[in-house]
C-alpha cells in the first residue's frame, strides 16, 4: 500500500512538472557522470556502471523526443578519459563501438528520423570505434528531424582552437578577408556540421562544474545550467524534468529582464514620438508578470546584470 501510493504521488508530481513546461529548450547537453561510482556503491564492475548508465541514454533520447527537444548532445568521453587505465579503456571503447552499431540500426531511430552524429578528436579513438561511427553517420545521414550527438573524445578548448587555427590559416592564404570574420566564420570549423547553441547543460553525479564542456555554444548562449545528485544510471525522467524547469525559468528572468530594461531605455530616451513611445511601453510592460508591471509614470527597475540559472535540486 505505501508503495503504491508512493508511486501515485510520484506520478503526479512528475505529471506537474511537464504541464510546467512552456516551451523546451531546443538543445540540450548532458554530462553523463557517475557510472563508476554508481558501480562502486552496488559493488560491481566498472563496466556495469557503463552498461547501465547506456539504458539512461536510451531513455533520455526517448524523453528528448517525446517533450519536443531537438537536439541532444552526450559528453561521453573527454580527451582527459585518455588516462585512464587501458582496462577501462577497452570497456569504455567496446561499448561504445556496439551501442554506435545498435543505435545505427534501431526501428525506432529510423522511425524517428534521427541523425547520430560524433563531435570531437574521432582520429585519436580506435579504429573499430570509428568505423562504427562512419557507420552510424551513414546510415542516418538523410535525416534531420532530431540531432544526436555523442561527444568522443571530446576537448572544448582543443576544439576551440583547432577552429582558431584554420580561420588563422585561411586569412594567410586570403581565403577569407580578416576584416570579415565574424561568428560564423568560427562557427563553420568547430565540427563537419553545425550544432546548435546550448539552451540547457545538464550534469548528473553531485559535481558542479561544466567541464569543458561545449563552451562555444553554452557559454556564448548564456545557457542555464542544472546538476543532480543522482549517478547517471539513477537518472530518472523527473530528474530530467526539473532540469528542463531550470531552462524555465532561466526564461522567464531574462524575459522580465529584458521587459524591464526596455521600458527604461524608452523612458531615458528624448525626442520619441510620444504614440510610438507609449506603444513600446504598453508592449514592454505588458511582457512582464501582472504583479511586476510599474504604474505609469513609475521608473522601473533596471537589473545590472542576469546570471545563467543554476539549480542543485
Amino acid at each position: 500500500m505505501i508503495e503504491w501510493l508512493r508511486t501515485r504521488i510520484h506520478k503526479a508530481y512528475e505529471r506537474q512538472l511537464v504541464r510546467a513546461i512552456d516551451e523546451p529548450p531546443a538543445h540540450v547537453a548532458v554530462i553523463q557522470d557517475g557510472n563508476r561510482r554508481y558501480a562502486r556503491k552496488h559493488g560491481a564492475d566498472a563496466s556495469d556502471g557503463h552498461r547501465e548508465g547506456v539504458k539512461t541514454t536510451q531513455d533520455v533520447l526517448e524523453w528528448c523526443q517525446t517533450l519536443g527537444i531537438e537536439e541532444l548532445t552526450l559528453y561521453t568521453f573527454s580527451t582527459e578519459n585518455f588516462d585512464r587505465p587501458q582496462e577501462q579503456l577497452d570497456v569504455i571503447f567496446d561499448l561504445a563501438e556496439e551501442k554506435l552499431y545498435d543505435f545505427a540500426d534501431a526501428d525506432r531511430v529510423h522511425e524517428n528520423e534521427v541523425s547520430i552524429r560524433a563531435i570531437g578528436d574521432v582520429p585519436r579513438l580506435p579504429e573499430r570505434v570509428q568505423e562504427a561511427i562512419d557507420y552510424a553517420e551513414e546510415r542516418t545521414e538523410g535525416y534531420d528531424e532530431f540531432v544526436l550527438n555523442i561527444a568522443l573524445a571530446y576537448g572544448g578548448r582543443e576544439t576551440m582552437l583547432s577552429a582558431a587555427r584554420d580561420v588563422v590559416d585561411a586569412a594567410a592564404t586570403g581565403e577569407i578577408d580578416p576584416a570579415e570574420i565574424d561568428v560564423d566564420t568560427v562557427a563553420d570549423r568547430l565540427y563537419d556540421r553545425r550544432v546548435r547553441d546550448v539552451d540547457l547543460i545538464v550534469r548528473t553525479g553531485g559535481d558542479q562544474r561544466t567541464s569543458n564542456f561545449l563552451p562555444w555554444h553554452a557559454n556564448g548562449n548564456e545557457a542555464a545550467v542544472y546538476f543532480c545528485a543522482p549517478y547517471w544510471p539513477e537518472f530518472s525522467r523527473v530528474d530530467f524534468l526539473r532540469g528542463l524547469r531550470t531552462y524555465e525559468h532561466r526564461e522567464e528572468s531574462w524575459r522580465r529582464t529584458r521587459a524591464r530594461r526596455g521600458l527604461a531605455l524608452v523612458r531615458a530616451l528624448g525626442g520619441v514620438e510620444l504614440a510610438e513611445a507609449r506603444e513600446t511601453i504598453r508592449r514592454c510592460r505588458d511582457a512582464l508578470p501582472a504583479g511586476e508591471r510599474p504604474a505609469d509614470g513609475e521608473p522601473p527597475e533596471v537589473p545590472e546584470s542576469s546570471d545563467v540559472a543554476a539549480s542543485s535540486e
